[in-house]
């Protein structure tokens, strides 16, 4: 349990902040790369997680960090980052590049604006992607299983473990289930309104 909640939770506040701050960058560019760049977020979300795990676990065994919290949280992060850059450029859109030409005028540099003006507007958006991208951390069970086998081992590699070829523990299973399921129980219901909140401001524009 507590290999899975500082993962998750760490990696979602790397993956939120950098691909906070990309998606700004990308949408007030004004490049016609940024186009590019977007088409090229959507296809990195696009490919399985599974296509790339291979890959994933030579890296990690290679600089030495397998079975660690420190490859979970990278690998976590950098899966995750195109989903909330794709997420909060929509919400981006819908703030009017005015603000940021104000807050220029008054002196204010780029990550001023960006921290002072530009965040406080898209704070739905960043609930919201924050959420999702906690619950495909937590949820994750491919990347843990090859990621971990006993110091960094994630709750839901630990539930596989009641599971095998000539058994099966019902009862603990379900107990432990029940105890994974039950904080995303309680976030999503204090979370509720932030992410329908965020999901309707996301969905308007102009």
């Amino acid at each position: 349990m507590a290999n899975s909640l500082v993962t998750s939770v760490v990696s979602t506040l790397i993956a939120v902040i950098l691909g906070a701050m990309a998606a700004y960058a990308i949408q007030r560019s004004g490049y016609k790369i940024s186009q590019f760049l977007v088409i090229l977020i959507l296809c990195l979300k696009m490919i399985p997680t599974s296509c790339i795990t291979v890959p994933i676990y030579e890296i990690i065994v290679n600089i030495g960090l397998y079975d660690t919290r420190l490859a979970l949280i990278i690998v976590y992060a950098a899966i995750n980052m195109p989903f909330v850059m794709w997420t909060m450029l929509s919400f981006y859109e819908g703030i009017p590049t005015s603000l940021d030409e104000a807050a220029y005028v008054d002196g204010a540099s780029s990550m001023q604006t960006f921290s002072h003006v530009i965040l406080p507007i898209a704070a739905p958006g960043l609930a919201t992607a924050f959420i999702f991208t906690l619950f495909l951390s937590w949820n994750d069970f491919l990347v843990a299983l090859l990621l971990t086998s006993t110091h960094a081992k994630t709750f839901t590699v630990g539930l596989a473990g009641f599971l095998s070829a000539y058994s099966l523990d019902l009862g603990p299973m379900c107990a432990g289930a029940f105890l994974f399921s039950f904080p995303v129980m309680i976030i999503s219901m204090f979370a509720q309104k932030f992410i329908i909140r965020g999901m309707t401001a996301g969905a308007v524009k102009g």
